[in-house]
């Protein structure tokens, strides 16, 4: 951790944030892999990715903390220090609601119901579609850094925001239709887990919507 931390701070201020949107994105497609695995039963596998999926969250957290610490109170550049410090508090609610994601899973032995599999695998897909999104945007900080927020690059860095807003409304749309399927079939199982499921749906939608705050914390970025 120590060699991470100390390889993340390059001489832009806005790199050490885009280190810290990789990990986050790296940690939240760990879902597709362990939804994949409890889909299938295969728990052992699961309970290894949720591992993973921790220990990414904890990675991204203590990348957050210094970030906070060592970004410089005064910076020469178009956008106040609070606005960076805002993207990175949304940025990290990503890789926390992952954590908390499999935690519920693994925590109440959640079987995803075999009629709702496909519909469930696709949702979490487009849900890390999103954050993948996300993470592309942030990472052309640096350039946006070097041309002052303006000119064309602040014009690639918009169309790639209206792109991550479509795959989030997309995921509204599979959130929708997901909890549609799942109310039809719910008098079958045990109600605790079905209450568990939709809670779980709704942290997976949580996902897409903190990807899609990022877009509109650079947004902000982008109107100074």
């Amino acid at each position: 951790m120590a060699n991470l931390l100390a390889g993340v701070f390059g001489k832009s201020p806005v790199m050490p944030l885009e280190r810290h949107a990789e990990l986050v994105h790296k940690c939240a497609k760990k879902l597709v892999p362990f939804f994949e695995a409890i889909v299938q039963k295969d728990w052992d596998t699961a309970l290894e990715i949720r591992s993973v999926i921790e220990q990414l969250e904890n990675e991204a957290d203590e990348v957050k903390k210094d970030i906070r610490m060592r970004l410089p109170k005064s910076l020469f550049m178009p956008v106040p220090r609070e606005d960076l410090l805002e993207l990175l508090l949304v940025q990290d609610k990503i890789a926390n609601r992952t954590k908390d994601v499999s935690g519920i899973v693994v925590g109440r032995r959640l079987d995803v119901p075999d009629p709702l599999s496909e519909l469930w695998l696709d949702f979490v897909g487009r849900c890390i579609d999103a954050t993948k999104q996300a993470r592309k945007s942030v990472q052309e900080l640096d350039e946006l850094f070097t041309s002052g927020f303006r000119g064309a690059e602040a014009d690639l860095v918009s169309a790639m925001i209206d792109k991550l807003d479509r795959i989030e409304t997309e995921t509204d749309s599979k959130e929708a239709h997901l909890r549609a399927a799942l109310f039809k079939i719910e008098n079958e199982f045990n109600p605790v887990d079905v209450m568990f499921l939709y809670q779980t749906i709704t942290k997976i939608g949580e996902i897409a919507d903190m990807a899609e705050r990022v877009g509109r914390r650079l947004e902000l970025l982008l109107s100074h």
